[in-house]
């Protein structure tokens, strides 16, 4: 099932967390902190502007993406757990 967000969000599959430190400590799943990045899975259709046309978003699906810790909504679809956020919480795109 695919989840297609309104206006100017986007949603996003938080990329998988490290299991281990730089060190080669083995963290435990409660001790990983949460990936702040991830890939965009499907976009909104825009902003609306104040004449009332639409403006297409700057990511598109297959972005990767960084957030911050607090971005987003997260929703369990199918047993997936997935981020819905608006644009504006996207800090940058990898190239």
């Amino acid at each position: 099932m695919k989840v297609v967000p309104l206006g100017a969000n986007v949603v996003v599959r938080r990329m998988e967390s490290e299991e281990t430190t730089a060190g080669g400590i083995v963290l435990p799943g409660n001790a990983q902190e949460k990936p702040k990045q991830g890939r965009v899975l499907s976009v909104g259709d825009g902003h609306v502007l104040k004449d009332g046309t639409k403006a297409s978003l700057s990511v598109k699906e297959g972005d990767q993406v960084f957030f911050s810790n607090w971005a987003g909504t997260e929703i369990n679809v199918e047993g997936e757990e997935l981020l819905i956020m608006p644009e504006g919480e996207i800090l940058a795109i990898r190239s």
